[in-house]
Formats: structure tokens, C-alpha cells, sequence
């Protein structure tokens, strides 16, 4: 799959820019959950049905931090973990739009002729909710009428699941309330998150229990802090284990900042410096202060055998 980074105004001159005519399914897709993969899928099986190629267009930073809400900042699914999933979808290119303050004060119509028409599309689709232009003022009708001909828009519907709507926001809610069977229902896979292994206190390895400290590479949605049943991917291979993420009370850090610890079980290879992908299973607890390392100790063998079960 082709990544083509565009930013307002476009370049024409630009080569690597011009695909010819395509189908493009356009939205931000944080998370690329069922309702994201029915836009995706659509835009798949309308560019098969016109021998056309298919394309996204997506946003970065996300639109809604540049707008000043700050917990955007923070991503389900983080642009490289964002264009792999596009790329397993069997998308062809995807554009990477600069979301900055100059489209930002695009005009719907002017995105439109400026942007869309520019690239030669085809085929539009986009979800129901969709919004582009100065403040949002666009909506899946008026790109209907903006397109004036020039190209076909689809809109897809709303996605329910078990009464529900899927959507972003729900699944970061879900994180918050450390409600992951929920989100693994909506992702359609379990949330991941991943980052370097590094140095740590050592603290796991005096209390029999060794842990991976992870520094995550990207700006994740962290989920509620507790102890979680994991499947940790590292050098090539896959492994049960629990992680905690949190601060840590019993040992009084005054850490703000959560932690993320993996404790895999049967293994015992040096792995600082490795990148681990951890895929969160199950919430098994919150985090909490123990009165004493004996009751921590105990309260961890105890999460090992509930992590085991749920694995």
C-alpha cells in the first residue's frame, strides 16, 4: 500500500499525487472498527465493481485536537498501527492528510474543487456522521451537492451491535471503564498497544514475578488502570501474561504518570531494547495498594491463575 502524504494546498506538480480516477473512503477511522471497516468495505467492493482502485483519505493530527480538545491527542489506533490495518483491509493508497489550521479554515465547497476534485476521484464514501469544511459546516448531503456530478458519493449507515452504535468515542469510553469485552466486540479484534522494553526497578524479579517495563512508541488511549490477562508479541513470537498499568501505590512512587508491565509467562530471555505489541484480553482487576509485599505476592499468583483461565 502506497502512503501519500498531501497537506492544503496541493502540489500538483507533485507526481506522486496523481493515481488517476478512484475510489476513496474518507474519514478520520480512529480505531478502524466495524463501522470504520463497513466504510472501507464498501469503498472495496464499489472500486471492484468499477475497476478502479481504492483509496483512503484520512487526517493527521487528529481534527478534533487541532481544535483544542486535548484528549484526541491521545489515539486508538496511532497512524503506523492505523495504515497497517488499512493495508490487511487490502486498500491500495491512502491519503495522509496535515489537518492544520489552513484546512481547518477550508470552506466545505472549497474542499470540495480544492481538494477532492484535484485528486480525481470518483467515488466517495463516507459515514453517515461524517463533517468536513470551516467548523464542520459540510455534511454527507452537501458533499452530495458540492460534488455537482463530478463524482458519486455513498453514504453508510450507522453500524449497531447488540442495540449499540459503534463508535470511537464508545470504545474510549469502554478503555476509561476498563470494560474490554466491549471493546474487542467493537474493534473486532483486542486493543493493542506497543513500545520499546526498558530498564526497570527489577522490583517484579525480587517478588518472583519478572516483568517487561514497556515505554509505549506512540500516543495511545490508555485504558483504566488495573491488571489486564495479555497476549505479548515480541522477536517473532507470541505469549500469555498479565500486565498491570498504573502507578504503582504500594511502593509509594508519587508516579502520576501509569506504567506498563508485562509479566510473561514461561519466559526468561533478556528483551531490552525489543519491540512489544501487547494485545489487551481481559480486565481482571483494578490496580490497588497492598498493606504488606506478602499480600501483594499473593494477590499476584492469584491474577496469574485468573489471566490462565481467561487465556
Amino acid at each position: 500500500m502506497r502512503i501519500i502524504p498531501i497537506s492544503y494546498p496541493i502540489n500538483m506538480d507533485d507526481l506522486d499525487l496523481i493515481v488517476g480516477e478512484q475510489v476513496v473512503a474518507i474519514g478520520d477511522f480512529d480505531g478502524v472498527h466495524l463501522g470504520h471497516q463497513e466504510v472501507i468495505g464498501r469503498a472495496l467492493r464499489t472500486a471492484k465493481n468499477l475497476g478502479l482502485k481504492a483509496a483512503i483519505m484520512t487526517f493527521h493530527p487528529h481534527p478534533r485536537a487541532v481544535m483544542g480538545q486535548d484528549r484526541y491527542t491521545d489515539l486508538i489506533t496511532p497512524m503506523s498501527k492505523k495504515m497497517k490495518m488499512f493495508e490487511s483491509l487490502g486498500v491500495n493508497h491512502t491519503y495522509v492528510v496535515t489537518f492544520d489550521a489552513s484546512l481547518m479554515r477550508l470552506s466545505p465547497e472549497h474542499f470540495v474543487d480544492q481538494v477532492l476534485d484535484r485528486l480525481g476521484v470518483e467515488s466517495v464514501i463516507c459515514g453517515f456522521d461524517f463533517t468536513f469544511g470551516f467548523q464542520g459546516k459540510g455534511t454527507p448531503d452537501s458533499l452530495c451537492e458540492l460534488s455537482h456530478g463530478k463524482f458519486s458519493v455513498e453514504v453508510v449507515r450507522p453500524f449497531h451491535m447488540d442495540g449499540e452504535k459503534v463508535s470511537s468515542t464508545l470504545i474510549r469510553e469502554s478503555l476509561q471503564q476498563g470494560d474490554i469485552d466491549t471493546v474487542t466486540r467493537l474493534l473486532g479484534r483486542p486493543y493493542s498497544i506497543s513500545g520499546i522494553v526498558v530498564d526497570g526497578e527489577k522490583r517484579g524479579r525480587t517478588l518472583g514475578f519478572p516483568t517487561a517495563n514497556i515505554q509505549l512508541d506512540e500516543s495511545y488511549v490508555i485504558p483504566t488502570n488495573g491488571v489486564y490477562a495479555i497476549k505479548a508479541s515480541v522477536k517473532g513470537e507470541t505469549y500469555k501474561g498479565v500486565m498491570n498499568i498504573g502507578v504503582k501505590p504500594t511502593f509509594t512512587t508519587g508516579e502520576l504518570k501509569p506504567s506498563f508491565e508485562a509479566h510473561l509467562f514461561d519466559f526468561s530471555e533478556q528483551i531490552y531494547g525489543e519491540h512489544m505489541n501487547v494485545e489487551l484480553i481481559a480486565f481482571l482487576r483494578p490496580e490497588r495498594k497492598f498493606s504488606s509485599l506478602d499480600d501483594l505476592v499473593t494477590q499476584i499468583k492469584i491474577d496469574v491463575e485468573m489471566a490462565k483461565n481467561k487465556l
